[in-house]
């Protein structure tokens, strides 16, 4: 008589509860995975793994408190085997490359999660990495592309909240010249036309976030 094997124990960190309670309505109906415990914030999934020990954890990028990245790195630090899959809104490439350096195994969209969750848990609790082809999409679209740089960053986050080249400056503590010739960088960089579009595409991206 042969045994079933064990169920993948799965943990699910999001702040939303309809996003949780979708996944678990999802979930319940397969006889070879089940939930074994929610989080609603960062902090609250790292004692949730600690206690349930998952095979697999469903981790949100953006939540009160901790976001998803600080969380992978700080479950992965202490149990470097976790097996997490990235379930989030954002496919910006910089995001997910963010997301695959902090540990993640898999990265799928929340309106693909009908479609491609079940088979990327069975995928990565087999031990193969898996992305959503609109994920993969996107990082292929920018490789190669020249990076902007931890000044150029901080440069762009101020303008997206509405800072002037002199006020920036100032914050910055270096001289308007300086930012003038980061903002043309950060243009010619992105692709973008104006500073407002450069924005657009800094969000869009996963470059940085309001």
């Amino acid at each position: 008589m042969s045994i079933d094997p064990s169920p993948i124990r799965i943990l699910t960190v999001d702040d939303h509860p309809l996003i949780r309670v979708g996944i678990a309505t999802l979930i319940a109906p397969e006889s070879d995975m089940k939930v074994v415990g929610e989080a609603s914030n960062g902090r609250e999934g790292i004692a949730k793994f600690r206690e349930c020990f998952p095979d697999v954890t469903l981790m949100d990028l953006q939540m009160p408190d901790m976001n998803g990245i600080d969380v992978m790195m700080a479950i992965r630090d202490e149990f470097p085997e976790a097996r997490i899959i990235v379930l989030t809104t954002y496919t910006g490439d910089v995001q997910v490359l963010r997301a695959i350096k902090a540990g993640a195994r898999g990265y799928v969209t929340k309106n693909l999660v009908h479609k491609e969750l079940l088979q990327t848990i069975r995928a990565v609790h087999a031990g193969r990495k898996t992305m959503s082809s609109e994920v993969a999409a996107q990082v292929a679209a920018y490789v190669g592309d020249d990076a902007l740089t931890s000044r150029e960053i901080d440069v762009l986050r101020m303008i997206a909240a509405g800072s002037a080249n002199k006020e920036i400056a100032a914050q910055l503590s270096i001289s308007e010249e300086t930012v003038k010739s980061r903002v043309k960088n950060i243009l010619l960089k992105l692709g973008a036309n104006d500073r407002t579009h450069a924005v657009t595409i800094g969000l869009k991206r996963g470059i940085i976030e309001l």
